[in-house]
């Protein structure tokens, strides 16, 4: 009863780490989105294993932009020679259901779904820059910042490829009440679907800043929140 416990509570972790988010977002993202950094901001997975995918050829054939997706690499995508002068967004979901997720893939549009990506990327950038939380690292600018990149109509985005793939991913865990040497094995079999779009470097650098001089809050900034908004509006694209 006591492996059943265990596993059990291992399997309803791995459902709640896998199962794609459709609901309200927290206002405060601090987990990089890892689409578009080179840190290591993958789930502690013990293995894993491709074992099947979209060609045929399993981890033999997967693309070179999808290699760098899995190595948490992203910004080396954008010195692809394909994708030069761009910035790169990839919109990731997975689960058990092929079809859904396939349809999911098929229906992804730059018009609906870029700004989501564009938003997580802009939070990121802020949220790394800050020493406070954000709201009192900027104060109002925060928040209206996200809310107009949210809403924004980004030009010169193109939806360019797409890749399906299936792991095998195994965690193995341990035993926590009387015996920690007893290990746990769970084993998931994931499909995941990845939707690459690419938008000119230039332009979505002349709409964001475009958004950032348009902000009008409507409480006054305190010295230090102007200090910080200036310096963010300053170097905002260094790292981004």
């Amino acid at each position: 009863m006591k492996l059943n416990h265990s596993a059990s509570f291992l399997t309803a972790l791995l459902l709640i780490l896998f199962t794609a988010c459709t609901g309200q977002q927290k206002k405060v993202i601090f987990k990089p989105d890892a689409a578009n950094t080179t840190e290591d901001t993958s789930t502690p997975f013990d293995s894993w294993e491709i074992i099947e995918t979209q060609n045929g050829k399993k981890a033999a054939g997967i693309p070179e932009w999808v290699r760098w997706y899995f190595d948490n690499k992203v910004s080396e995508i954008e010195t692809m020679d394909t994708f030069n002068g761009k910035y790169v967004f990839i919109g990731e979901n997975g689960g058990s259901n092929f079809n859904a997720l396939q349809q999911w893939a098929n229906g992804f549009t730059v018009e609906q779904d870029l700004p989501r990506l564009v938003t997580k990327r802009t939070e990121r950038r802020l949220v790394s820059s800050a020493s406070l939380y954000p709201d009192d690292e900027y104060g109002e600018f925060f928040e209206f910042f996200i809310r107009d990149v949210s809403n924004g109509e980004y030009l010169k985005a193109a939806k360019e490829q797409s890749f399906w793939l299936k792991r095998k991913i195994t965690i193995n865990s341990a035993e926590t009440d009387d015996d920690e040497s007893n290990p746990v094995t769970i084993g998931v079999e994931r499909y995941e679907f990845l939707v690459l779009v690419s938008i000119d470097k230039e332009t979505l650098q002349k709409q964001i800043q475009g958004i950032m001089t348009g902000i009008k809050t409507k409480t006054p900034p305190t010295r230090d929140q102007a200090s910080a908004i200036a310096k963010i509006k300053n170097n905002f694209f260094e790292g981004f």
